[in-house]
């Protein structure tokens, strides 16, 4: 049987867009649940779970949220909103009620971040097969501690990773192209640096394609690249996850 053939799942897959801009419209609670009960059928290492999403109801911590993202309103006026965090809490408690230590170090907060990964995928497109559209928000990483203190104070071996905005799509946006598959699926080794910059040089004809289509300046993927990740950003993470537990050595 082939593998390659277009079938509805694929169809959805390819057809992800991240929305922006939303209906006026709330996510049912029954829709929500059955997106985490499919977040929580993702894969999981070792079966440790390690992830938990917080969904801020209150429309006046949503809006105190929005200028913490970097002015993100989505964040307030999107049907449903979610931050999604690494969890390790529940190990914590579990080794304390064994009276073992907890000293997992990095590799508990990469399983940590990887599953949490991993499930909010399968809750986005649990949304998108439902109607939805979503937008992951990594601007909720622009000041930690303030996200933490709108959340009421999240206990230690919480670590928030990014936010979640769901709803009605009030838009229809065009696909943003993705780097060519080729530069991405490599056999038995990695594309040395000639063949990666030719991937690259046609995907930026590509990029600025679709940037201009958008009615924004007709600029490559690469030079944008090159802007976000010639400065530090977002330099406290390290420092507030470590307030938080997280033994990153």
């Amino acid at each position: 049987m082939s593998t390659s053939q277009s079938n509805a799942t694929l169809e959805l897959l390819l057809a992800h867009r991240s929305i922006r801009h939303y209906q006026d419209a709330p996510v049912p609670e029954a829709d929500i649940r059955a997106a985490v009960v499919a977040g929580q059928a993702a894969s999981t290492s070792s079966a440790v779970q390690a992830v938990s999403v917080i969904q801020v109801t209150d429309p006046a911590v949503r809006e105190a949220i929005v200028p913490l993202t970097g002015g993100q309103t989505k964040v307030a006026k999107s049907g449903a909103f979610f931050v999604i965090c690494g969890d390790v809490r529940r190990h914590r408690l579990t080794c304390d009620d064994a009276g073992a230590p907890y000293d997992a170090r990095l590799e508990a907060f990469l399983v940590a971040a990887v599953d949490a990964s991993l499930f909010a995928q399968n809750m986005v497109v649990a949304f998108e097969s439902m109607g939805y559209g979503a937008c992951y928000i990594g601007g909720l990483r622009n000041d930690l501690p303030a996200v933490d203190a709108a959340l009421g104070g999240l206990p230690e071996g919480v670590y928030p990773l990014y936010g979640l905005c769901v709803g009605v799509a009030a838009e229809a946006p065009i696909a943003r192209p993705r780097l060519p598959v080729d530069a991405v699926w490599m056999k038995d080794g990695y594309l040395d640096d000639a063949a990666m910059r030719a991937h690259m040089q046609r995907y930026d004809d590509a990029y600025a394609g679709y940037m201009e289509a958008r009615g924004a300046p007709a600029r490559g993927w690469t030079a944008g690249v090159a802007k976000m990740f010639s400065k530090v950003q977002r330099a406290g993470l390290a420092a507030y996850y470590a307030a938080k537990g997280a033994d990153l050595g």
